[in-house]
């Protein structure tokens, strides 16, 4: 039988993906915007496959995590003690170095939630991953975000281990450090640091992929997507004049190879931007005079007249900076225009057969609330970073003997509250006295 797991903030699936890959059959996600979740449901849910299922007391349905809490509280407690991994990573916006970093901001308060189904489930294992930024954001009760996880997690009889792992180091063509906390039982992982085992295997992990030891830049990941003679319109978005990329019938690259497993159609998302000869022409000119990939440095801008802070031209022969979730964040490396959804999705690392549902892009007053397709991407775990701490959670659960769960998962007081209050987001006792 598969060891089982609940994705929290579950996003459009890039963690339950690499769970899956792994070896977890995932038991639902809970992803709160509906684009997002139809992504999800799509490509995870909708596919016959082994290793995702949906349990029939709940709707198959974006949810707000504090309203699934509170709305199926006697289902989610008859699960204490029989799943083996919560994982997910509590929004973060809030935590971010490029945002406000706003002790208040509500998004942060997500971390609340999180530990409430740690409290109410009791998993064998627990992974929270994060932006870097959540080791270092203040948090109110005093110390950082990372310490207040540790002591709630301390209180509720687990051990802790975190680190920050960066993905291209586990074959993601792009560098993305983020913050990672893995949890267990106390004293059932005396000895081991999960990280630590996570980093020994690398190699390994990496070979049995078909990668080499080496870092994949941009131009081995996404060299195959092509701008051929004639472009093609596009399936979805031709009828408004948009062309698309073809991809090339050979791979170029081992990780190219690896992306086109089980896809061979032509993949989605690769509708091209349409850019203004203005636009295309400073573009060239980025890609012929500024340094490539670091953003543009503050007199590049002053000299082109560009205001935004966060334009990079890409390197092709290194991984590239954090995916963001904006389409014109990158310069093609080899092309004067913007990346397409599905370049974003191959430095991500997900697989050419994975398509994203939703509109491409947001703007005006929508744009805070949205969830476009690049959105989805930028917020998105990469799948072989998932992948990676998939097979070392299962290493973990392998190891170790789990008789003491049966005693750990007994007498324990949840009071939840009024669902109305849930919607600020409470803390239960025990978080509140720490």
């Amino acid at each position: 039988m598969k060891p089982t797991t609940i994705d929290l903030f579950a996003g459009c699936g890039g963690l339950s993906l690499g769970l899956g890959m792994a070896g977890f059959k995932t038991l639902f996600g809970v992803e709160a915007h509906p684009d997002a979740f139809a992504t999800y449901k799509h490509n995870l849910l909708n596919r016959r496959s082994a290793t995702h299922s949906w349990p029939r007391w709940l709707e198959k349905k974006a949810w707000y995590a504090q309203d699934l809490l509170v709305q199926h509280q006697a289902e989610l407690l008859a699960l204490r003690g029989k799943v083996d991994l919560i994982a997910g990573g509590p929004p973060c916006q809030g935590f971010s170095m490029n945002g406000l970093r706003r002790p208040d901001d509500p998004r942060s308060r997500m971390v609340d939630v999180y530990l409430q189904y740690v409290e109410t489930l009791r998993p064998r294992l627990v992974l929270l991953e994060n932006v870097v930024g959540f080791q270092s954001m203040k948090h109110r009760a005093g110390g950082t975000y990372r310490d207040y996880v540790a002591r709630v997690l301390d209180g509720l009889g687990y051990d802790t281990w975190c680190d920050v792992l960066r993905a291209a180091d586990w074959g993601v063509p792009q560098r993305r450090p983020r913050f990672v906390l893995v949890a267990a039982i106390k004293g059932t992982l005396r000895g081991i640091d999960p990280i630590q085992r996570m980093r020994v295997s690398r190699k390994t992990f990496l070979k049995a992929r078909g990668l080499g030891p080496g870092e994949t830049g941009a131009k081995a990941a996404i060299s195959d997507l092509e701008e051929t003679d004639g472009l093609h319109l596009d399936a979805e978005w031709g009828h408004r004049g948009f062309k698309t990329l073809r991809r090339a019938a050979t791979s170029s690259s081992p990780f190219q190879q690896l992306m086109r497993i089980r896809s061979p159609a032509q993949p989605t998302d690769m509708r091209l931007p349409r850019h203004t000869e203005a636009a295309a022409q400073r573009m060239k000119n980025i890609l012929d005079n500024c340094e490539r990939g670091v953003c543009l440095r503050p007199e590049d801008r002053m000299r082109l007249g560009i205001k935004k802070r966060s334009t990079t031209p890409l390197d092709p022969n290194v991984p590239s900076p954090t995916i963001g979730t904006l389409p014109d964040d990158f310069i093609h490396y080899s092309e004067p225009r913007a990346m397409t959804v599905r370049e974003h999705a191959r430095l991500q690392s997900f697989p050419d057969w994975f398509s994203f549902q939703g509109p491409y892009t947001t703007g005006g007053p929508q744009r805070k609330d949205a969830c476009p397709r690049f959105t989805q991407v930028g917020n998105a775990v990469p799948p072989l970073l998932a992948e990676a701490l998939g097979e070392m959670l299962l290493g973990l659960l392998r190891h170790r003997e789990m008789n003491e769960i049966v005693h750990f998962a007994e007498g324990v007081d949840v009071r939840c509250k009024n669902p109305s209050d849930f919607r600020e987001v409470p803390d239960t006792d025990l978080i509140a006295s720490l």
